[in-house]
């Protein structure tokens, strides 16, 4: 780390470490408040869900501008938040401002990594939209220079946060489904089933398929479009710029550490058998499953067992789930970012990584370029990536 950056760096922690410390009675008069800007781009990713507002109603941070490179979108965003200045440029913006907070908001994930240095570059925290790139690449880029700065990345994946998905872990480690044997994944299989739905909803499942199980180990997968396998001359760009996409049907498996397996699959035609996306957990003695969103659900299976006359399964809401008595409308995407900004202004202030950072995001990504670099080459590739780049720009 740079010698010179050592003071103010210190400053910023211990003011973070003040304000968050500080009595809620204190905080709006005594507390020093921390400078935040926001960056979107409308018609190229606007704000992403929610991520213009994520600094509302938190005396301790004052929203000091906003950057738009569409003048009308500047002008609604800056009226809706009432910021005091308004920057068409975000670069711009970063350097007059030196904010220490920054919120990334586009859903194009092909602005992330500029959008991202240049806040790294005047030492801002950074909560951004998933995607966090494209590519695993970009990511290392991205991470390396924050990590030198000693910035802290968080990234939109709310489900990892959500109170029923954390306690559905802790039931599973404590013997609810008995030992995890496998994990099976379906994307939400509508008209972006393939290579889109994988990238824009199944990193989400990628993401969870981790905090369950650790780190990935291998992936073997197949992709197609119309029936064939796929070539890097089927990718194309989707309207929310993500990188090259590629396929109308995707099998995936992955495999873990103590004999897990997990599968991910997007296939238009399963849709109304699967149903709602999500992911469930298959183990020795039962399984549980989420019903993907935000805010997710949470059920276990309740057997029969086999009978003469059939099998009766029931799914079932855990009875100890803490969301049961929280009302739908405070369990949407304002609910869900200001968790993951709490404990990102947490995980800044204890010099700590948030739970939902950068470098799990990252590895979301990873598995999704191992889908693609397994079904061009037609067999099981390794885990971690040796080629970071897109297989499908190659």
């Amino acid at each position: 780390m740079n010698s010179a950056l050592l003071p103010s760096r210190r400053k910023f922690l211990a003011a973070t470490a003040a304000t968050l410390a500080a009595p809620a009675v204190l905080r709006a008069a005594d507390a020093p408040k921390l400078k935040a800007a926001l960056i979107g781009h409308t018609g190229r990713g606007d704000y992403g869900h929610g991520l213009d507002i994520i600094f509302n109603d938190r005396p301790n941070i004052g929203l000091v501008a906003v950057a738009d490179a569409h003048p009308d979108g500047l002008a609604k965003m800056a009226a809706k938040l009432k910021a005091p200045r308004q920057y068409a440029d975000y670069r711009a913006m970063l350097e007059k401002e030196r904010p220490q907070l920054v919120a990334i908001g586009p859903r194009h994930a092909d602005q992330h990594l500029a959008m991202g240095l240049a806040a790294v570059a005047v030492g801002a925290h950074i909560y951004m939209e998933k995607p966090i790139t494209p590519t695993p690449a970009e990511a290392d880029e991205l991470l390396a220079a924050a990590d030198k700065r000693g910035v802290k990345v968080a990234v939109a994946h709310q489900m990892r946060m959500s109170p029923n998905v954390t306690h559905l872990k802790k039931r599973i480690a404590e013997g609810l489904i008995g030992e995890l044997l496998e994990m099976r994944a379906w994307g939400k299989q509508d008209a972006r089933a393939g290579g889109e739905d994988m990238i824009v909803l199944g990193s989400h499942l990628f993401d969870l398929m981790r905090l369950f199980a650790g780190d990935p180990q291998w992936c073997a997968a197949r992709v197609t479009q119309a029936g064939r396998d796929i070539t890097p001359a089927d990718a194309r760009v989707m309207r929310d710029n993500v990188g090259p996409v590629a396929g109308d049907e995707v099998s995936a498996q992955f495999g873990f550490a103590k004999g897990v397996t997990a599968t991910f699959t997007s296939r238009g035609r399963l849709r109304e058998h699967t149903g709602h996306w999500g992911i469930e957990f298959i183990g020795t003695k039962g399984a549980a499953r989420i019903l993907a969103n935000i805010p997710p659900q949470v059920f276990a299976l309740k057997s029969s067992g086999w009978k003469p006359d059939g099998k009766a399964d029931e799914w079932r809401k855990l009875p100890d789930d803490p969301t049961l008595t929280v009302p739908a409308a405070a369990q949407g995407f304002t609910a869900a970012n200001a968790r993951l900004v709490d404990d990102w202004l947490d995980a800044i202030a204890k010099n700590r990584a948030p739970e939902c950072s950068g470098h799990n995001a990252a590895k979301a990504i990873e598995m999704i370029m191992a889908v693609y670099q397994s079904a061009l080459a037609a067999r099981r590739v390794s885990l971690p990536l040796t080629n970071r780049r897109h297989p499908l720009a190659a």
